[in-house]
Parts: C-alpha cells; structure tokens; sequence
C-alpha cells in the first residue's frame, strides 16, 4: 500500500509562529513527563487494602501515565484529524496513529476521574457522585465513537456532538463535586473549588469556541461542496493520507485547544493522582455536619427489674 502525502507552503524556520507554538508544546510536555517520574517515584505507598491502596495509586498512575504521554506524543507529533494536516512527514503523524493514541489517552483521562469521584462519594455517602462516576466513563466512550465517525467520514458535526457530550460529562462531573462540597472543609474544599471553577471554564471554552467552531465548519463544508466519505473510504484515508504544512492560517483555529488540552488538562490529569494519594488524609478535613451524620446512632434499651 502506497502512502499519499503532499507538503503545502510555509516552512518550520523560527521565525514561523507555528515553530514558536510547536517549541511550547514540547517544552510543556517534556515538563509535564518530568513531573509524571517525579510522582512515580515520590507519591507514598498506603496500606494495601485502603480506598487509596498500592493498586489504586498504581492504577491511577497507569491511567495518567497514557495521558500524559499520549499528549505528549500528540504536542511532538501535532495533526488536525478531519483536515489530515500535520506537522512532519512521517507515518507517525497519519491520522489512524493519533487518532488511536488519543482515543486511550482520552478513556484514560475520563477513568481517573471516575475513580476520584467514586473514592470520594464513597467515603462520604454522597450517592449522586457515585453515580456521577459510573456514567461518565460511559458517555465518553460514545463520544470517542462520533469522534471516529467524524475523522472518518471527514463530517464535522461528529466532532459538534462529540465535544457536547464532553461538556455533558464534566458537567455531571460538576455537579458530583458540588455535592461534595458540604461534606469538606479547609483544604479539601479548597481543591473542589479549583476543581469546579476548572470545570466551569472548560464548559466555556466548550459551548462558546469549541462547539461553535465544529458546527462552523460543519455548515461551510456541506455549502462548499466538500467531499464526506464513507467509513471504509475513511479507514485507508487515515490511513495513508497526510498533508505536511506549516502555515499558520492552516493551523489558527487548532492552537487555542491543543495549547489548553495538552497543558491545562494534562496538569489536572496529574493533580488527579495527588489528590487520590492523599485519601488517609482527607477525613480531617470532613466537617462536623457531615461526620455527624454520617455516625451510627446509638438506640439505649432499658431493661425493667
């Protein structure tokens, strides 16, 4: 089988702005594998058997691991799916190798924060976080479907319902650490506050860029005339096809999320595994309310002479 590429203008020289972008990507995700080792090596090992266990911790940094060198991988190698462009001329920037690398990245991402929620609904019987944890993983799984359908059949609309279901999902996220919040005080609250406003600005970046921009795209494609494909078109498409450029109008509309997803995200992906660490600390942060509630009551039986 024959590999299809073709180069467009514009060249990767420093005073490119795209060079620029693509030096702070790596930078970031060389930092970024850095601080994975260090926590690797330095995160501390809990009694087997506790909710923050060995296997859990190791299970945590298995799944931040794929993130974060998943991102990694997609910051060196840097690729659009559906418009097949890339940086560099090589195999490894085909769209069925990213693609596939970011799809378990991504599962990966969602999973650590099933877990988190899972641990801390748990430990505080906040019923609505449990199940937060327990849909999530799901809904993601759909999204990365409609992803593939969408880099497949080169139809952005995929991409629309895919990043709406990633707001779907991390706004049940939302709301699990929400109902949390009354069971946490001090510097557990505080970290559900970051959490949260996380959270918030990601659904911004969502609903009013992301989204839009797909559905965009979506409408200019179908009133340009452009050529959607079928699955099996699209499966040796991604396969074969890549088109090396360096111009920065290509580029643009990619560098605001990429930057974000391959920093803010994977920062959050690590902070994931610290915060799971520190689980045999976290019940002297429970407020008084909460432990009250959550205390066995003591029925006295009086017995008669």
């Amino acid at each position: 089988m024959s590999l299809e590429w073709q180069a467009r203008s514009g060249s990767l020289a420093w005073s490119n702005p795209v060079s620029w972008w693509w030096g702070l990507l790596t930078l970031v995700s060389g930092v970024n594998i850095a601080i994975w080792f260090a926590l690797y090596r330095e995160l501390p090992v809990q009694p087997t058997g506790a909710a923050g266990g060995t296997s859990g911790i190791g299970m945590m940094l298995l799944f931040c691991a794929a993130y974060v060198f998943g991102c990694a991988f997609r910051s060196f190698l840097p690729r659009a799916d559906v418009q097949r462009i890339c940086l560099f001329d090589t195999w490894l920037s085909s769209v069925m190798v990213g693609r596939s690398v970011a799809t378990v990245a991504e599962i990966c991402f969602v999973a650590q924060w099933a877990i988190i929620l899972h641990q801390l609904g748990t430990m505080t019987g906040a019923e609505t976080t449990v199940n937060v944890a327990w849909v999530i993983v799901p809904l993601i799984l759909i999204a990365e479907c409609l992803s593939w359908y969408a880099v497949l059949t080169r139809n952005y609309l995929g991409n629309a319902i895919e990043n709406s279901l990633w707001a779907v999902a991390f706004f049940a996220v939302g709301v699990g650490l929400c109902r949390l919040l009354p069971e946490f005080n001090g510097a557990a609250r505080v970290g559900l506050v970051v959490a949260i406003a996380g959270i918030v600005g990601f659904l911004a970046f969502l609903m009013t860029i992301d989204v839009p921009m797909y559905l965009k795209r979506w409408r200019t494609g179908d009133a340009d005339g452009d050529k959607r494909l079928t699955p099996r078109e699209g499966l040796r498409d991604v396969s074969t096809r890549w088109i090396v450029t360096h111009d920065l109008a290509e580029w643009k509309d990619e560098i605001a999320w990429m930057s974000l997803y391959f920093s803010l995200a994977v920062w959050s992906s690590l902070a994931l595994c610290v915060f799971y660490s520190l689980d045999h600390h976290l019940p002297q942060y429970r407020t008084e309310a909460a432990i009250t509630s959550a205390a066995p009551s003591t029925t006295v039986v009086g017995s008669t002479r």
